[in-house]
């Protein structure tokens, strides 16, 4: 799943941005600040970035520019109420990709995204990274610190599912009917026993955790 990082000092623009990308396929985290994004990106891996320019301390041109010294390859895209042309000259001179001028209209945003995929050969939603752990989910792979831990294809599928959505809780009976057969005759403490097998094969990881939600079931939290 392609991950997008959305910083919008807005509180509502970006909770909107952030819910229209995840019913759109992506996997998407808002931070209010640069200073937010510097932190969650230290933490984790994303295959775009989305970016206001007028924030507080730290504006979208300098954010871009410090991002574009670490990274060089990933996409920016600046979301911003700023229309002037030299506002887009500095942005496309700092190295960002697109540039996308408020009120946002959010088809717009999003196939201008699949654009920049596109332009990037960024995968459409296969491979998930969370710190030192790697998904793969066309090759059932699951490397973590360089190793391969091998897993099932449900508990594989069962941990795809849980860190493509992180804090988002999953009822046993959600996680039953999209990982087991209808004809099996497996009850809903069968979810447990691969949750516990999960814990077991990565209680070293550092990056994530199982949570058991009491009374609903379970869901990731990154660290």
């Amino acid at each position: 799943m392609v991950k997008i990082l959305v910083v919008e000092d807005d509180r509502q623009l970006n909770s909107t941005v952030c819910k229209y990308l995840e019913l759109n396929g992506f996997s998407a985290v808002g931070c209010m600040s640069a200073v937010d994004a510097y932190d969650v990106m230290y933490g984790s891996n994303f295959d775009i970035i989305i970016s206001d320019i007028m924030m507080p301390k730290i504006d979208g041109f300098e954010f871009a520019e410090t991002v574009r010294s670490l990274d060089k390859e990933i996409p920016v895209l600046f979301m911003t109420a700023k229309d002037d042309i030299l506002s887009k000259q500095r942005g496309y001179r700092l190295g960002i990709d697109d540039y996308l001028v408020k009120p946002v209209d959010l088809d717009e945003l999003v196939l201008k995204i699949g654009a920049i995929m596109r332009r990037a050969n960024i995968s459409a939603g296969k491979k998930l990274t969370v710190g030192s752990l790697t998904m793969n989910e066309e090759e059932q792979s699951c490397i973590l610190d360089g190793r391969e831990i091998p897993l099932t294809v449900r508990e594989f599928n069962l941990l795809y599912k849980l860190l493509s959505n992180p804090k988002k809780t999953f009822t046993r009976s959600q996680l039953m009917n999209e990982f087991w057969d209808i004809e099996s005759s497996s009850g809903l403490r069968s979810v447990d026993v691969y949750m516990r097998k999960l814990r077991e094969k990565f209680e070293n990881c550092e990056d994530f955790e199982i949570v058991t939600v009491h009374g609903l079931g379970y869901k990731a939290v990154l660290k």
